[in-house]
């Protein structure tokens, strides 16, 4: 079986897990590695559901923190095994995200305890569908095993503190028509041409810019795909425009839908997907000792990531990570070394002071 090293530096430690190959459905080695370097330390209770791996303190503190990092990748595009550039870590997974995957075990061995019980999740599935993710499965399954007061998951964020998260649904927009030979074309209606004026509609959009907690959301409605057409020489009937709407947390995911179905009032409108977000939660004691520790600016995260399946369950949660989220799933995706360290220094003496 892989093992790892968890005396070694974090960096290193990053080294080893971006060199366990891991593609989404493919976890078991790393899990396995996981599991086996999280047990060898004796002083966590460790919990396996799969290739999902929960460790967790019961020192009796008032206060309960979860910190949470996913274990697979994206499809591997000739970007292993890692190295090492001087300040700079390259390879699959270095910035999303074993970075964050290393620091958590790193703070597992090094902070037998905390000023804050810990709950350390290792998860599988993130980078694919929804019905696959781990931390999905964990919280409908053993919603017990997430209990918190605060949660940090450590997707890439340049190693700074973006608080919530966006919410996405996506909807179809129909247009309609009549066929007709295109030679007689007056002797139908184009759907693809009906389709110019939702077009219109959203290139006159101008987003939301909700403030929340101090962080300015900016929102986002646009067409993805663009579907029509019969034959070459044949008028659609159909045009079928796929929109995207990323919405601040004030929204529900009701609220989300009925503000695009009056956006695009007088079209025939199917919601084909939906996720919620996340509000930041930073007036939480936990929250704001972690802000206050890590100093900076607080960033609102522009996308969507699982702090929304732990705002779900009423718990406040952050991204907190190292990495360029602009590098991950990239060919080239590497992480500065810098970040790492920053990251394991930070949760330490969060953790320790």
């Amino acid at each position: 079986m892989t093992t790892l090293d968890l005396t070694t530096d974090a960096v290193s430690l990053t080294e080893q897990l971006v060199n366990i190959e891991s593609v989404s459905l493919d976890e078991q080695t790393i899990a396995d590695a996981v599991e086996a370097a999280l047990r060898g330390l004796g002083h966590l209770d460790v919990v396996r559901r799969g290739n999902n791996i929960v460790a967790r303190t019961d020192l009796g503190h008032a206060e309960r923190v979860v910190i949470a990092g996913h274990l697979d990748t994206v499809p591997v595009n000739d970007n292993l095994p890692a190295r090492r550039e001087g300040a700079i870590l390259h390879g699959l997974g270095t910035c999303d995200m074993k970075g964050g995957d290393a620091v958590i075990l790193r703070i597992a061995a090094t902070v037998p305890k905390p000023n804050r019980d810990l709950t350390l999740i290792f998860y599988d599935a993130e980078e694919i569908a929804a019905e696959h993710n781990g931390l999905r499965k964990l919280a409908e399954t053993d919603p017990d095993l997430l209990a918190a007061d605060f949660a940090i998951l450590m997707e890439p964020s340049n190693a700074g503190v973006e608080a919530g998260c966006q919410g996405t649904l996506r909807v179809a927009v129909r247009t309609t028509g009549e066929r007709a030979h295109t030679a007689r074309a007056w002797r139908g209606s184009n759907a693809i041409h009906k389709a110019g004026a939702v077009l219109r509609r959203l290139e006159d959009y101008q987003p939301r810019k909700p403030v929340i907690d101090g962080l300015e959301y900016h929102e986002g409605l646009n067409a993805v795909f663009v579907r029509g057409g019969v034959a070459g020489n044949v008028l659609p009937d159909e045009c079928v425009v796929e929109v995207n709407y990323r919405f601040a947390p004030d929204y529900s995911e009701a609220d989300a839908e009925a503000y695009v179905r009056e956006f695009f009032e007088g079209y025939d409108v199917t919601l084909t997907d939906s996720a919620p977000g996340a509000l930041p939660g930073l007036d939480v004691p936990a929250a704001k000792a972690f802000v206050d520790l890590v100093g900076g600016e607080v960033n609102p995260k522009f996308g969507w990531t699982d702090v929304a399946r732990f705002s779900a369950l009423g718990i406040p949660a952050v991204n907190f990570g190292p990495g360029d989220p602009m590098f991950a799933h990239k060919q080239e995706e590497h992480v500065p070394v810098e970040h790492i360290e920053r990251c394991e220094a930070v949760l330490t003496r969060w953790l320790t002071s």
